[in-house]
């Protein structure tokens, strides 16, 4: 314990000026703290209790100072008055400056708890931009949280959202957008994730599906209703393919290329020239620009190749562009459909499931040449993970028969099923 120095009078205290620490008396510990630029403080210097050892290996004691305030703003009876107070403390077994730790990392819990939804999720959408290869991604996130969670969710601290107000937020779209509304609940749980990995909540995150949301919402798979994209019928894609080829716009092109090929429109509007090997009559998509994020290499039919020669060439850049070599809007082929008449009936996407129902009403394309023409997944993990060819050789040959069947007058093109090569089917 901290010895009493003889009491010092006020006008004694008034005198100290030299640098250092002094002691007052009346108060063990008391001191009062001259600095070199003169400034002047309250000081108890106090023992933890607690014993350490010095480098030299020797044992000491733990000393804290508590802070009581600058003189002459705080008098000599006022530091003396709060030393007791603080002795006092330290008496019961607490440690006023630890006390005033943990109020403080309480202030600054409670401040972090004090996020809200939307601050949380602008934090998350701008993780997601510098995570998406296609920016088109952050703003989807941004979009469908705006218009279905921030109204319910977007000024609640993070800290106080529970399954009643998540549910609260899902439920107007739940039944009549189920696609969407599983899309924004995924979204609102890796928001409350990151709320909870970076301190600013606690506890089960109340977006979580299984065992959580479950209980109160029906299943996605039991109210979703499958929204196929309009079509083409086949028997009118002849018919169709001549009104389109009588066209020489740059939409006109793309969306020709786009069914040729079997293409999504965005693989189709991103293609680059470097990407074509026009003698080899290959186009190699890169894995970032793939849905699969794989390299795609797409066999060209005749026709490909000769409409691609008709498009104004580089060595490299945009291979379909509008004024300046600027890359088409994603609604340029939507709209020259709709200026052909056919809004109602087909749309860009929905070319490539004629395509399919084409390979399997009117040739003998195996399953697994079809789904690679299209880009799809393999959905056998044994199967995919022993594939090691791409089936170039057997795709170009449907392609080569797709070109021949959209050229084949109407009239002529019949319903017989073709083999993808002489001699039999496979």
């Amino acid at each position: 314990m901290s010895k009493k120095a003889h009491p010092l009078s006020a006008l004694e205290v008034k005198r100290i000026a030299t640098p250092g620490y002094h002691a007052v008396g009346d108060v063990a510990g008391l001191l009062l703290r001259v600095d070199k630029s003169g400034a002047r403080s309250w000081i108890l210097r106090y023992s933890t209790g607690e014993t350490r050892l010095a480098q030299s290996g020797k044992p000491y004691k733990v000393r804290r100072d508590h802070g009581l305030g600058g003189y002459p703003d705080t008098s000599l009876a006022q530091a003396r008055e709060k030393a007791r107070k603080v002795r006092e403390m330290l008496a019961e077994g607490i440690d006023p400056l630890a006390e005033r730790k943990a109020a403080k990392q309480a202030r600054l819990a409670a401040e972090l708890r004090r996020l809200t939804f939307v601050q949380a999720a602008e934090a998350v959408i701008k993780v997601k931009q510098a995570e998406a290869s296609n920016p088109k991604h952050a703003a989807q996130w941004r979009r469908s949280l705006e218009a279905y969670a921030l109204p319910t969710l977007g000024n609640m601290s993070v800290a106080d959202i529970e399954l009643v107000h998540v549910k609260k937020a899902l439920e107007p779209i739940w039944q009549s957008k189920p696609t969407t509304a599983a899309r924004v609940r995924q979204r609102i749980e890796s928001v409350m994730s990151w709320a909870t990995a970076h301190g600013h909540r606690a506890g089960p995150n109340p977006a979580t599906w299984k065992g959580n949301l479950d209980a109160v919402l029906p299943a996605p798979a039991k109210i979703k209703k499958k929204a196929h994209h309009r079509a083409m019928p086949i028997d009118e894609m002849p018919a169709f393919w001549a009104r389109l080829s009588e066209r020489d716009d740059m939409p006109a092109k793309a969306l020709a290329f786009t069914i040729l090929t079997g293409s999504r429109s965005g693989e189709v509007l991103g293609a680059r020239w470097e990407e074509i090997d026009m003698a080899g009559a290959v186009w190699a998509i890169p894995s970032e620009r793939m849905k699969g994020r794989r390299e795609h290499r797409v066999p060209l039919a005749q026709a490909a190749v000769e409409l691609l020669r008709s498009v104004p060439q580089a060595d490299e850049g945009l291979v379909f562009t509008r004024d300046g070599g600027r890359k088409l809007s994603d609604r340029a082929m939507t709209d020259l459909l709709a200026a052909m008449g056919e809004k109602e009936q087909a749309t860009v996407h929905g070319m490539r499931s004629t395509l399919r129902d084409w390979m399997a009403e009117r040739t003998a394309t195996p399953q697994d040449v079809a789904e690679m023409i299209l880009a799809h997944a393999i959905g056998n993990q044994a199967e995919a993970a022993y594939r090691r060819g791409d089936l170039l050789a057997k795709r170009a040959r449907v392609m080569k028969q797709w070109a021949t069947f959209l050229a084949t007058p109407a009239s002529a093109s019949g319903k017989k099923v073709t083999a993808i090569r002489k001699g039999g089917t496979e």
